[in-house]
């Protein structure tokens, strides 16, 4: 990318103070999972991608919640686009989202889930969503295994058959994708 010099001092002071970790948003949706008995830890590193961070990790069910300012990433609601410099800014959020979904890619390579939010969503609804795949995830990595029998058959003679697939956990499909 070109350098190019800011359009005024305002704006780049401005962008210069904007917060990248802990926004008000993220605080607030952590704020509401800490109340309710989570624990989770913040701005871990995506596995083999050292400087992306997600910003709410569920580790033991690797569940990542990553939660996106407006217009960082190309909202479709609210995203804006800037008319001073606005090549250079077009060509700076498109590659955000691309970044966007190279980071879901290599999460989901490592067999994470990926929970991707608009910082204009409500936190509890959030919160929410992020509860019950959290939850989800325990009940499939805690529930009991069934062992292998002789017969090939349930032996409460229906229900599910030995080898049937868990049920799928299903989560708000990432943008773009």
């Amino acid at each position: 990318m070109p350098a190019v010099l800011p359009s005024s001092p305002k704006v780049s002071a401005r962008m210069s103070r904007q917060a990248s970790r802990d926004t008000a948003a993220e605080l607030a949706v952590r704020k509401v999972l800490h109340a309710w008995g989570y624990r989770y830890r913040t701005h871990f590193p995506v596995p083999g991608m050292r400087r992306r961070k997600i910003d709410i990790a569920f580790t033991r069910a690797r569940l990542a919640v990553l939660i996106d300012g407006c217009f960082w990433h190309g909202c479709p609601e609210h995203a804006t686009s800037p008319k001073a410099n606005a090549d250079w800014w077009r060509q700076k959020l498109d590659r955000n989202i691309a970044r966007d979904l190279d980071t879901n890619a290599q999460l989901i390579s490592e067999g994470w889930t990926v929970m991707r939010f608009w910082e204009h969503e409500p936190p509890d609804t959030v919160a929410r969503k992020v509860a019950t795949a959290v939850e989800e995830k325990k009940a499939a990595r805690t529930a009991p295994r069934e062992k292998p029998c002789d017969r090939g058959q349930h032996h409460s003679g229906g229900g599910t058959p030995h080898g049937a697939a868990a049920p799928v956990l299903r989560t708000r499909q990432a943008k773009g994708t």
